[in-house]
């Protein structure tokens, strides 16, 4: 169980902030993460490396010389969201681009691909890095598709180490690809972690088991085997890892044999006696090991073993010295380390468009309406937790809270403010994917924002416009998203949603007795239809996100995501009806 915390809600912000007082002249809070206390030196490409919370040293520990120069910390398990992603970055860069880092996880890829368009925009040039090191996260054929666990320790640590070389942008970008296709992981647990604040963990291992091929979220794993000694644990983790060989032939190789919270030290010394033997027995040189905690999941029992084969360039690199808070290594680290910074971007709030006394109103009652969602997902969290924990990593019900107060919050914010209709429900959006991180904190943020651009700040809305912004929010899911019916996901229900809205435009069904009341009337249907289709999610397997790879432990239970769309419009057609 987690022991120490205040409220569970702030807590990656407070171990954040506790993080930053540990080590103030190394790191500095900024908006959604941290950053080197000392600027980016100009021209330097900068590093940024983040995630979800819970997972300490990543990242945050590893900011500094000769490793990164920033991490957005999204909330637990959680991907930052792009907003935090986008703010760290404008902290970081200094006229040499950035590398965005994370492991290949969903969330992050959408998160962290929002924020570098955003950037680009601006003229930075971005480029994106994701770790796909976890063998037992899909085929050998597709390595690149697959998720990131502990390989990101090697792989960040070789672009950070490059980039303090002199590297340039293209340069450590193809460093940074070059380590991730050399590298392979496999992990094992022997019991869940706890979620702060929780009653229980989001899993457990049969006494006398273990799982293997877990990731670092709190996720099943995808077989279980009777308890090993520690020396068969070990033949387990290298005969794993060794049997795919990378891109890269060498018979040099950087090892981490990675701590996931709960296995101390001296357990993993003793497993790490076996696994360098059985390493050199397969004729591999190990160079430079690294034994200890370094991507945790919270108080998860278990431990993964990562192997980077190694060129010249690749071993010159992993042997750099570094500075950081979590890793330091190889004495002073040489070059140019920064200047003192003179100022910090912190975003700022946009200003409130004047707006009409008609959308004045209407925007009272979306607010109102916010607020009611909000109460419902507090209500329906223990479930949502409980349903995304058969196959995924348990924070649904969590993140859809913290999404629905933020967005209630900012909708609060911007009513004393005057705002109409639209405005309201942008800044909803924008607020609900900045706290709630993760892919669906991304996808109900670009729902609500979707909305509101059919809206005005100038009228009330109207039966038409509600319609058609209910039509485009689904379709702003599906275009980020990417999932399709069948995958089990939101769009299971949010798509039959759609189609019957759609379905009613296009046979004038909408008209009835005025818009406001056959508008009602549609999204009561839409809705009772979006129920039924998330309600049949239990038959499905799960294909996309990180329940694909657990997906046969799904059927039998709905989506989790799915579920809660449809309550949430079912809520809506409720108010409207009323």
């Amino acid at each position: 169980m987690t022991y120490l915390f205040d409220d569970p809600q702030t807590f990656p912000s407070d171990a954040v902030e506790g993080l930053v007082a540990a080590h103030p002249e190394e790191l500095l809070r900024v908006h959604g993460g941290v950053v080197r206390a000392k600027r980016t030196p100009a021209g330097q490409p900068a590093l940024v490396v983040g995630g979800g919370s819970g997972h300490y040293p990543a990242f945050a520990g590893w900011v500094g010389p000769g490793f990164a120069h920033g991490a957005p910390c999204g909330n637990i398990f959680s991907s930052p969201s792009s907003d935090q992603v986008y703010s760290v970055a404008k902290n970081a860069e200094n006229g040499g681009g950035v590398i965005l880092g994370f492991g290949h996880y969903a969330g992050d890829v959408l998160h962290f691909g929002v924020a570098a368009e955003k950037l680009r925009a601006e003229g930075i040039d971005v480029r994106i890095v994701a770790v796909s090191d976890d063998i037992a996260s899909g085929r050998e054929g597709e390595h690149r598709d697959r998720r990131g666990i502990a390989g990101d320790l090697p792989v960040f640590k070789v672009a950070g180490a490059a980039i303090q070389a002199g590297a340039d942008l293209d340069d450590a970008e193809r460093l940074a690809w070059k380590a991730n296709d050399a590298t392979r992981s496999l992990g094992v647990a022997f019991d869940g972690c706890t979620l702060p604040g929780a009653e229980d963990a989001l899993f457990h291992v049969p006494e006398g088991r273990m799982a293997i091929g877990l990731g670092i979220h709190g996720e099943p794993g995808i077989d279980e085997q009777p308890m090993p000694s520690a020396k068969e644990l070990a033949k387990v983790l290298v005969d794993g890892v060794l049997a795919e060989t990378p891109e890269l032939a060498s018979d040099r190789v950087a090892v981490v044999l990675n701590g996931l919270g709960t296995v101390k030290y001296e357990e993993m010394f003793v497993v790490w006696k076996h696994a360098s033997q059985l390493l050199q027995e397969a004729g591999l040189t190990i160079v430079r090991p690294e034994v200890g905690e370094h991507v945790t999941s919270l108080d998860m029992a278990g431990l993964s073993l990562t192997v980077m084969r190694l060129d010249e360039e690749l071993e010159q690199h992993w042997l750099a010295a570094a500075d950081a808070p979590a890793f330091r290594r190889g004495g002073t680290v040489e070059g140019d380390l920064g200047t003192e910074r003179t100022e910090i971007y912190t975003p700022g709030e946009d200003p409130i468009p004047d707006a009409s006394d008609e959308s004045k109103e209407s925007a009272q009652r979306i607010a109102g309406i916010l607020a009611d969602v909000e109460a419902l997902l507090v209500e329906l969290e223990p479930e949502l937790g409980r349903m995304d924990a058969i196959a995924g990593d348990g924070d649904h019900g969590q993140g859809m809270v913290l999404g629905a107060k933020a967005a209630r919050t900012a909708a609060d914010r911007v009513i004393a403010g005057g705002c109409g209709a639209r405005t309201v429900l942008v800044q909803a959006g924008a607020a609900w994917s900045a706290e709630a991180g993760g892919t669906s904190g991304a996808l109900w943020g670009a729902a609500l924002t979707s909305l509101g651009s059919a809206l005005s700040d100038e009228a009330p809305v109207s039966g038409e416009h509600l319609l058609i912004g209910l039509v485009q929010a689904v379709e702003a899911v599906e275009r980020l998203g990417g999932a399709k019916p069948g995958d089990k996901t939101m769009v299971d229900a949010a798509v039959p949603f759609r189609e019957a809205i759609a379905l009613a435009q296009a046979t004038g069904a909408e008209k009835g007795d005025g818009p406001a009341a056959s508008a009602s009337r549609t999204i009561e249907t839409a809705a009772a239809r979006a129920v039924e289709a998330a309600e049949a999610t239990a038959d499905i397997s799960a294909t996309l996100g990180r329940a694909r790879n657990h997906g046969d432990k799904s059927v039998g239970t709905p989506d989790p995501g799915a579920i809660s769309f449809s309550k949430i419009v079912t809520l809506l057609a409720e108010k409207l009806s009323a």
